[in-house]
């Protein structure tokens, strides 16, 4: 079974192309942190990401340099040779879903707007109208 799953940040802007068969495609890297003990440096993974079709522009539209990300795909391995005729091989995770992981103000370092502060912390879609006010615990008939 060929399944990877990843969460990680986006190290460029996702950019939408076209194949001569204008079938739509993205190839980006996100920055992925390894699993460190205390005291132990962190390392990080650029992990190589294709995303094809819907897949593609759903994440080039959405998506921002420096945006967590959750990607679940497969691992593919290519293999060529580079211009000096020798034998290479790379790989990269071909997307099957792309999910958020932060919020949009959170993936702002955390700053909200002026209009993200101002808005409601809830929103409720019924007309408070019909209720009165209790202005004291004396008045409830419990």
């Amino acid at each position: 079974m060929n399944v990877v799953v990843l969460i990680g940040r986006l190290t460029d802007n996702p950019e939408l192309r076209h194949t001569n068969s204008n079938i739509s495609v993205t190839r980006f890297s996100i920055a992925v942190d390894r699993g460190y003990r205390s005291g132990e440096e962190r390392q990080t993974d650029f992990i190589n990401i294709v995303a094809w079709r819907q897949t593609a522009e759903f994440i080039t539209t959405y998506f921002k340099k420096g945006q967590r990300i959750a990607i679940e795909g497969s691992l593919r391995m290519n293999r060529y040779q580079d211009k000096d005729g020798n034998n290479r091989t790379s790989y990269e995770v071909v997307v099957n879903n792309a999910h958020f992981i932060e919020t949009k103000s959170s993936s702002n370092g955390g700053f909200t707007s002026a209009a993200e502060q101002a808005q409601p912390a809830s929103f409720s879609n019924t007309d408070s109208g019909d209720f009165a006010e209790i202005v004291s615990d004396d008045d409830l008939p419990f």
